[in-house]
């Protein structure tokens, strides 16, 4: 009985097998949808994400907002779902401060704003402060390797510091040290405000607005720090603040208590903004529970002044080659020739401050990541770099593509021999790469939740994050050529009968 169960249990595993194999429909050739990337679309829309209107693109600014409604129409006019529930869009938060007023005062004496001090509005609250007591803190340094705080009590105080690190004492190193290790330590010690002192200070005027950022609700608030200016020190310190700068160059300098009247004063509002990522969805056949992900970044640098940085290669020749991707893919669905496994289109914005909009998804994933099997992210894919030694008319820089799965760059080089047969540079996956490209770009807030990646990548140019990246400098052929390949692999992505294997561990990329 039992030899003839396990026959018979063998027999319909097989059985199964074979009729889930002919279940698979048959592969469709993907030429005729490929051929409908052509210069001529890729230009059409990048005039337009390129262009004067669009006015740079910057994150959370008007202009974003229509780069953003321009292709959320595309999207709605090709017929995909939205992404986010029952909205294109998906929103995040952003904030940037303005300042109110600041004042610095010494004895009485009022120093000028931008001339004699200056403040990060960022990580400053508004408040105003009076003291009587300064402690010199040397280079404001308090961790294991050095207590400049030794000797004195900053508890309550205002505590001045010079900027910069201590010089290297025989046979040790100086070390790099966190932006932030400045003011932890003024808060270990018990300190209620930072003046920190630096040669030319402030360096540049600044404006009434501070930089925007996404972590609004901070876990730890730091004490205030001005930025000052030599005079100011002087004012505080007297006769000492030149023998003190003199002994700083050795870093033998002790900790002492100056007597001075000191008002801080720092007011702000803070502008709860929003940016958004723009997601079209395409569902898929009999793997429609699983995920391929095409991705580029929309925005761009924005305005300075009246000169827009148009922002046409970085990255509107990725976000409108996804948006003709995404056109051929739905042209292969009305054929009857629709993919397998279900396709994000994200169009992401924040990259250019910092991968906001990608970390935001990666964060908050509107497909389960786990079912998602690749991203495919384009940024920058218009140009030629000159630094790149050979024929620069037939390439592209591959990233990525072996950091998470053994099975991803032979398909990838698979699929590029059979279809495109450009050349695949992989000057850029160096892990000593020193330009850090692999970090660079939004794949990264993919690759660091499990999920395989390649990132297609042109290299820089003399008009990188210049005014000068503007639509008429795009090779619109080799453009096309590579968003062609990006198709291809998501096909293939999109239509093989397995998952790529996640079998390279996830910290081996940060080795």
């Amino acid at each position: 009985m039992r030899k003839l169960f396990i026959a018979g249990a063998l027999l319909f595993s097989l059985t199964s097998q074979a009729q889930k194999a002919k279940k698979a429909p048959k592969a469709a050739d993907p030429k005729p949808f490929a051929a409908t990337i052509t210069p001529d679309d890729l230009k059409k829309h990048l005039y337009i994400v390129a262009g004067a209107e669009m006015e740079g693109r910057e994150t959370a600014t008007d202009g974003q907002k229509k780069a953003a409604a321009y292709i959320e129409n595309h999207f709605k006019s090709l017929g995909l779902a939205p992404g986010n529930g029952s909205s294109y869009q998906q929103l995040y938060p952003v904030f940037q401060d303005s300042m109110v007023r600041a004042g610095l005062e010494v004895n009485g004496k009022s120093f000028e704003y931008n001339k004699d001090f200056s403040i990060n509005f960022a990580s400053a609250y508004t408040s105003t402060l009076f003291g009587g007591d300064v402690v010199f803190a040397g280079y404001g340094i308090s961790d294991s390797t050095r207590d400049d705080y030794a000797g004195v009590n900053a508890k309550g105080k205002i505590v001045l510091v010079f900027a910069g690190t201590p010089p290297a004492q025989t046979g040790t190193t100086v070390r790099g040290r966190n932006p932030f290790a400045i003011q932890e330590a003024a808060q270990k010690n018990g300190a209620i405000a930072v003046l920190q002192v630096a040669n030319g200070s402030p360096r540049r005027p600044g404006g009434n607005k501070g930089n925007m950022y996404v972590n609004g609700f901070r876990k730890t608030i730091y004490p205030n720090t001005f930025l000052i200016s030599e005079e100011v020190a002087a004012a505080i310190m007297g006769a000492d603040f030149n023998a003190a700068k003199e002994a700083l160059k050795t870093g033998t300098t002790p900790a002492k208590v100056y007597s001075a009247n000191v008002m801080l004063d720092f007011a702000k509002v803070t502008a709860q903004l929003n940016s958004s990522n723009v997601i079209g969805f395409m569902e898929g056949t009999d793997l429609k529970d699983e995920y391929v992900v095409i991705s580029a970044h929309y925005d761009h640098l924005g305005k300075r002044d009246n000169v827009i940085y148009f922002g046409a290669d970085d990255d509107g020749s990725g976000t409108t080659g996804l948006l003709d991707i995404a056109e051929a893919f739905v042209k292969a669905k009305a054929a009857g020739k629709g993919p397998r496994r279900s396709i994000i289109f994200i169009t992401v914005s924040g990259e250019e401050k910092g991968l906001w909009g990608s970390a935001y998804y990666g964060d908050h994933p509107t497909y389960p990541l786990d079912k998602t099997t690749v991203d495919l992210n384009i940024d920058m894919i218009g140009r030629i770099d000159p630094k790149r030694k050979g024929d620069s008319t037939n390439y592209v820089y591959v990233v990525g593509d072996d950091k998470l799965s053994s099975d991803l760059k032979p398909i990838s080089e698979s699929v590029n021999n059979k279809y495109t047969k450009l050349e695949l540079d992989y000057k850029y996956n160096d892990p000593k790469d020193t330009e850090r490209i692999y970090y660079r770009s939004d794949h990264f807030n993919f690759a660091r939740k499990g999920v395989p990646i390649i990132f297609y990548f042109n290299g820089t140019h003399a008009d990188y994050h210049r005014p000068t990246d503007t639509p008429d400098k795009i090779d619109y052929v080799q453009m096309a050529k590579r968003a062609q390949l990006v198709f291809y692999t998501a096909w293939e992505m999109a239509n093989r009968n397995d998952m790529l294997k996640r079998d390279i561990p996830l910290d081996a990329q940060f080795r």
